[in-house]
């Protein structure tokens, strides 16, 4: 072998972030000019160098090259030995490359940040926060948590004493502030506290500086502040509420309640028909003038309670209040037909014809025109008073309803005119001779009579 190549060390350690250089001898036993370059190999090849990158040997000559390492100073790279080698590689084609081998230890470095989320917080019984702590060294780390307190009006403590991470991880614990004494009332208290976050210490070296980490709780009053005023407020309402009570509202219901008992209503209710099927209210007959009956025997009437005659005279029924009342109206509806020529004048059709001793209440009107004819239609009701106007070609079914009732009295009818001007054609069938529209009315028909 015409090649050899050794390392000064078999071993060597380094610093992450400085420089530390190994040298290389390289021997050229052949007899020929030689010339070499150098190739890295393992983990720490990325940043790993070689100085000179390549050499030229005479024969039987030796020259040393430096093998530098410069681990970064990142989480990236581990603390620890990792195995390496520099191969040397001949440019000619008959030699074979030579690796020497030796081992890097990389030196582990501690470097911790941590931070307090979130810096303040507030509450009634206590506070809570979260400690996050950062490796960015290269080594796992058993970091202690510690806090101490601003004041004595409040406790600091940790979930944990201790938090391991990971390089190039994070890790959380929980802080908890809880106050010494409940607030109940008055001005919030604020509770100042640092948490303290202490790295250990390297073998054989002085431990780094602690990461100190202020924060802040501020206990709330379990009554908020604006309780009281919100009850004031309330009981104010409330009186308020009573007093237009009584001094409005129940005056005037009793008003309305001694105005709806009048001698009318008292007769009445005093005057219903007695045990023997005859009216109680004979003598009124009399009173006022008209015929009575002839007297019959009667048997002796059974002593019952009635109302005790006062000193004020008593006030006799009068016909109103014997009047019977109207019976309740009764739903009614009613149709027509009317069919009309074009040119032949307008033609008329009656739907109803309001019966005598009643009211028609109209409420509803739907006026159909299915041919789809073209004209005029006329709706009238009492007296020929025109309730709608219409052209027909505006519509095919139209319906009309009334909040107020329209009133036809007895007698009153309700016509429909119809004037045709063009004949509609209806879809897929013969073309009719007439035009045909059609009248619903609805409503309730009301007796006059008692």
């Amino acid at each position: 072998m015409s090649l050899t190549a050794s390392l000064d060390a078999s071993s060597v350690t380094a610093v992450p972030g400085e420089e530390t250089s190994l040298p290389l001898q390289v021997r050229n036993s052949g007899t020929t000019v030689e010339e070499y370059r150098f190739e890295v190999a393992g983990a720490c090849a990325a940043w790993t160098t070689v100085e000179p990158a390549t050499l030229s040997l005479y024969p039987g000559s030796a020259e040393t090259v430096q093998v530098t390492f410069r681990p970064p100073r990142d989480p990236s790279v581990p603390a620890g030995e990792t195995p390496f080698g520099v191969r040397v590689v001949p440019t000619s084609d008959h030699a074979e490359p030579v690796v020497p081998e030796g081992r890097l230890t990389v030196a582990p470095f501690t470097e911790v940040t941590a931070e307090l989320v979130p810096r303040g917080s507030h509450g009634v019984l206590r506070g809570a926060h979260k400690v996050a702590v950062d490796n960015r060294g290269n080594a796992p780390l058993t970091v202690a948590l510690t806090a101490r307190s601003g004041t004595e009006r409040a406790g600091i403590t940790f979930t944990r004493p201790e938090l391991r991470v990971e390089p190039g991880r994070a890790a959380f614990a929980e802080l908890r502030v809880k106050p010494a004494k409940r607030l109940w009332r008055g001005t919030p208290v604020l509770h100042t506290f640092q948490a303290v976050v202490a790295p250990p210490a390297p073998e054989g070296g002085e431990p780094p500086a602690p990461v100190l980490l202020d924060g802040s709780y501020q206990q709330e009053a379990i009554l908020p502040r604006w309780l009281p005023r919100a009850l004031i407020l309330a009981l104010v309402l409330a009186l308020i509420l009573t007093g237009f009570w009584y001094g409005m509202l129940r005056p005037a219901v009793k008003s309305a309640a001694r105005e709806a008992i009048t001698p009318e209503v008292i007769a009445s209710a005093t005057s219903g028909p007695d045990r023997s099927g005859g009216q109680t209210g004979g003598q009124t007959g009399g009173g006022s003038g008209g015929a009575s009956a002839a007297p019959t025997p009667t048997p002796t009437p059974t002593p019952t309670a009635s109302v005790k005659p006062s000193a004020k005279p008593s006030v006799k029924p009068s016909a109103k209040a014997t009047a019977k009342p109207l019976p309740p109206a009764e739903p009614s509806s009613a149709q027509v037909q009317v069919r009309d020529g074009v040119g032949g004048g307008s033609r008329s059709g009656t739907a109803l014809t309001v019966p005598a001793g009643k009211t028609f209440r109209l409420t509803d009107i739907l006026v159909q025109n299915p041919q789809g004819d073209a004209g005029t239609v006329v709706i009238t009701g009492d007296g020929g008073s025109r309730i709608l106007t219409l052209a027909l070609e505006n519509f095919r079914d139209s319906d009309y309803h009334f909040v107020t009732p329209i009133l036809v009295p007895a007698g009153g009818q309700v016509t429909m005119t119809v004037d045709c001007r063009k004949v509609g054609r209806p879809v897929n069938a013969p073309v009719p001779s007439r035009c045909a529209q059609s009248l619903f009315l609805g409503g309730t028909m009301q007796s006059t009579r008692s």
